[in-house]
């Protein structure tokens, strides 16, 4: 792209950097200390969408989001201080989950500084630990190679946030400056003699599992990843936003055969996903005296690669490259592996849990055992729908029903495990897909961090259907302090609050529901209904979801 000159105040700088590297929103939150960015978004051509919320958190969460859904940085905009920090939780939530997002601070005049001047706060070194990159731009001269930085840098793998902040005076102050565009981006190529090594370790093995996580979908390289699990035969187990790069109901999708999987492999290949305490920090097997299973690592970037694990082989670079090289070479080991006996075991298993499951989702049980609400949902789901979860116990039974019939519809917290990103993350759904069903799943205790931003999807006609699981406890909190103390204490809620008189109370439609029976159709009505509606199913507190960790 050769040089364009770009003139006018900072904000609108900042504006045409951000839409050059596919920026099509800006979620935000009022603030003097911004509006250059208001103003820049309302004379571009054509004008950016400036989507404001009533918490910068939500804010902030959008923004994640946006980056999770289109595999492009998302932007929030958020004004100094208690702006900036209210989107803190968010921005490590995607430093966490690796989601590229770039935040645009507020920042305290420069020719006031150290005055006391409104919400005076040196921001960046506050986030820079829970960020790819923190800065200041100091100049209106430099805002349009500053914002072209964080974009780029939010982008690149390992993905993740960055911000950034100008002060006010500058932000205001007009410049004339020669830009040359994003720069075209190159794809790192793995290490041939390590894609090797690791072709070589699946030749002797008898039984591998391959784990694909969300940098497989964020690196796009979902297609790459499928065509290699269905050329080798291989089982795969997904996570996070890994789901549904292996389709649900595929032969090879053993995730409902996890625990037998990753028990009785002789070797496990975890792909674009940290081998943290959701994987049991990388060690599989070696119960009751047998052998561990060797384990390998592939990641979208060295510094991903883990450190800490034992590690039988890794490899780091494009996993579209990582993936399509691995076949190559696994085409050319000496001993061509069968897998058949393995995967036939597995599909069994995967089998056998959809029968003992139905039991529970079509249960009858009073009060509500929240695995119906999934019986009810799934069925009604388009191969396209957007399931976001927001909420512990609940969506940990959506994480066990929900499989994705395709990829980039499921969006968690991640490992952060942060609550309150839901209404946000509904927020960025709906905008980067349209035409798809948006349902955000939400347990009582989540929906309390930010119900109120309901408000922002009515004001802007931004319908989603949100079922909340009810059980008037800290669930994931309840039972644990239960097992440790045989008691607990800071763990109820109000008994059967009626959120969905908030969501009414805010011009949304919503309902209370009681009956197993009447799930089905209060879904339909919800999307049927045209606004943001919210389900609310009272559930069974006792009927707590069956973990093999409290995260620690």
């Amino acid at each position: 792209m050769s040089d364009v000159t770009l003139s006018g105040h900072g904000g609108e700088h900042a504006v045409h950097v951000a839409r050059a590297h596919g920026t099509q929103a800006m979620f935000t939150l009022s603030g003097a200390h911004v509006f250059p960015m208001y103003d820049g978004a309302v004379k571009a051509d054509p004008p950016m969408r400036i989507v404001d919320v009533r918490h910068e958190q939500t804010a902030a969460f959008a923004a994640e989001a946006t980056g999770k859904l289109t595999r492009t940085p998302g932007l929030a905009v958020l004004t100094a201080g208690p702006g900036v920090t209210n989107g803190a939780s968010a921005i490590a939530q995607a430093q966490f989950a690796g989601s590229p997002m770039v935040v645009v601070g507020g920042r305290a005049p420069q020719n006031r500084w150290g005055t006391g001047s409104l919400q005076e706060l040196d921001q960046p070194p506050i986030l820079a630990p829970i960020s790819k990159l923190a800065r200041t731009i100091p100049t209106a001269g430099e805002i349009a190679t500053g914002i072209d930085q964080a974009f780029t840098v939010a982008g690149s793998s390992h993905r993740g946030p960055v911000f950034v902040d100008v002060p006010m005076d500058e932000f205001f102050n007009s410049a004339e400056v020669a830009w040359s565009g994003p720069a075209e981006r190159s794809a790192e190529a793995p290490d041939p003699d390590a894609i090797s090594a690791i072709a070589e370790l699946l030749g002797q093995s008898s039984r591998p599992v391959f784990i694909l996580g969300t940098d497989v979908w964020a690196d796009r390289a979902e297609v790459a990843a499928l065509s290699f699990v269905e050329a080798l035969g291989v089982p795969a187990i997904t996570n996070g936003m890994g789901r549904g790069v292996v389709p649900g109901g595929h032969p090879l999708l053993v995730t409902k055969a996890r625990g037998q999987a990753l028990n009785g492999a002789d070797l496990v290949v975890v792909v674009g996903t940290p081998l943290d305490f959701r994987l049991g920090y990388g060690v599989f097997g070696g119960k009751d005296g047998a052998t561990a299973a060797q384990v390998v690592h592939i990641a979208d970037s060295a510094a991903q690669v883990s450190g800490h694990a034992t590690l039988a082989g890794s490899a780091h670079g494009d996993l579209s490259l990582c993936f399509e090289g691995l076949a190559n070479a696994v085409d050319r080991v000496v001993r061509k592996p069968d897998w058949k006996p393995w995967v036939s075991s597995l599909q069994e298993t995967v089998a056998a849990t959809v029968e003992r499951d139905s039991a529970l989702l079509s249960a009858e049980a009073d009060p509500i055992h929240p695995a119906r609400i999934y019986g009810e949902l799934v069925p009604r789901l388009a191969d396209d729908a957007v399931v976001i979860g927001d909420g512990g116990d609940f969506v940990s039974f959506a994480g066990k029903f929900v499989e994705p019939k395709r990829p980039g519809g499921w969006l968690d917290p991640g490992p952060y495990g942060c609550l309150g990103a839901g209404l946000g993350a509904a927020m960025a759904a709906r905008l980067a897909r349209p035409s798809s069903q948006v349902v955000l799943l939400l347990g009582d205790g989540a929906a309390g961090f930010s119900l109120m931003d309901v408000d922002s999807l009515v004001r802007q006609d931004l319908p989603v259907v949100m079922v909340c699981g009810n059980n008037s406890a800290w669930g994931l909190e309840k039972g644990p302090m239960q097992m440790l103390y045989g008691y607990d204490v800071a763990a109820d809620l109000a008994p059967q609050t009626a959120y969905d008189e908030v969501v009414k109370a805010l011009g949304g439609g919503g309902e209370t529901v009681t009956d197993p029976r009447q799930i089905g159709p209060a879904i339909d009505r919800a999307f049927d209904s045209g606004v943001p509606y919210l389900v609310n199913v009272i559930t069974d507190v006792n009927a707590a979801y069956p973990r093999n960790t409290f995260g620690i």
